[in-house]
């Protein structure tokens, strides 16, 4: 693994004490805080202030006189051995290493430093939780503790920035499988990057590039995926949205067998699709994924404008073209390909 310290982005905010208490609290149970103490290897009054601080977490942390403390409904913590050892076969060849943070201000931002210090293609970064998360435009991406799944990986590409086009597009099709062999159904793909579940936003993609354009270069592939959104962070969500525990509740409620996944799975599922395709992306393109990416467009056949930083264009949504550029339908029948930069789709009702 790499060593956080030489790395500049990595921002510690739980302690080695604290991890350890939070390790114990994870199963829901209530614990003394003289067993905690004991375990820990500090007093009680010490393990009641490293509690304050992981109250700051998000978490919610139950006092009862007599019997301890407990995390209500327990945390569903990410564990490096659980991850990997549900990696599938395919994937295995291609992990480099793996880094799992209790907390950090952006896996990408991360995944980026490791790759300027030439770290080797293949390499995982998780989080349980983003203090500085964005998306793309540089949007916020809220990302509270333990509730969600912050994921980079970072991929060396030989053929520049030409061998990428249509990467994100892909990179949704390979989500969008993962969501769906654990159970979820409806997931559609928006151009360029977002996951969808009727009209709901459930996860986006950010893919960010270094090095030579035309040719050796990094690419950190980022997604954010809410998996249990606290209700408490609705208000910071500028859009409507959705988490896969609300979809496969939903489900159930129709009859339907679905079973809430941890997210240590979903987060193996997704890395299992997503360096596979990364291997062989370089030689197969977008092609390989178009027309799978289309029979899950969010948008095809309806009304739409794209806004670039100058103007906004309307149109009717006809998919995407072989190198992955929005195709859109204009008043005079022709059609335009848009791709890349600072573009942003919406609907027009």
């Amino acid at each position: 693994m790499a060593q956080p310290s030489l790395l500049t982005s990595w921002a510690i905010t739980v302690s080695d004490t604290q991890s350890k208490i939070l390790d114990i609290l994870k199963d829901g149970a209530f614990h003394s805080g003289e067993a905690l103490g004991e375990k820990v290897g500090c007093s009680r009054t010490a393990v009641w202030k490293h509690l304050q601080k992981l109250e700051t977490l998000g978490l919610v942390i139950e006092t009862t006189k007599g019997t301890g403390y407990r995390i209500v409904g327990g945390v569903d913590l990410l564990e490096e051995s659980v991850v990997t050892g549900a990696l599938s076969a395919e994937a295995n060849p291609h992990l480099s290493n793996i880094n799992i943070f209790q907390t950090i201000d952006s896996t990408n931002t991360y995944a980026r430093e490791l790759a300027e210090k030439n770290s080797a293609s293949g390499s995982v970064i998780l989080a349980e939780q983003q203090t500085a998360g964005r998306g793309r435009r540089g949007k916020n991406w809220v990302s509270p503790f333990a509730a969600n799944i912050y994921l980079s990986i970072v991929w060396d590409f030989e053929q520049g920035a030409q061998a990428l086009e249509g990467l994100s597009l892909a990179i949704g099709v390979a989500v969008k499988r993962a969501l769906t062999a654990h159970g979820v159904q409806g997931v559609k793909l928006k151009w360029p990057n977002d996951i969808y579940v009727e009209r709901k936003k459930l996860g986006g993609i950010l893919l960010e590039m270094i090095g030579d354009p035309a040719g050796h270069c990094s690419v950190i592939v980022g997604v954010g995926l809410n998996v249990s959104m606290p209700a408490s962070q609705a208000d910071a969500i500028d859009q409507e949205w959705t988490d896969v525990t609300t979809e496969l509740q939903s489900q159930q409620a129709t009859g339907a067998d679905s079973v809430l996944p941890a997210r240590n799975q979903l987060a193996a599922a997704l890395i299992s699709e997503i360096l596979p395709l990364l291997s062989t992306f370089q030689s197969q393109g977008f092609a390989a994924y178009r027309d799978e990416w289309q029979a899950a467009d969010a948008f095809c056949g309806q009304a739409a404008a794209i806004s670039t930083p100058k103007q906004s264009i309307a149109g009717v949504v006809r998919g995407v073209d072989a190198n992955g550029a929005l195709r859109l339908e204009l008043d005079n029948g022709k059609i335009e390909s848009f791709i890349g930069g600072e573009l942003s789709l919406r609907l027009v009702e």
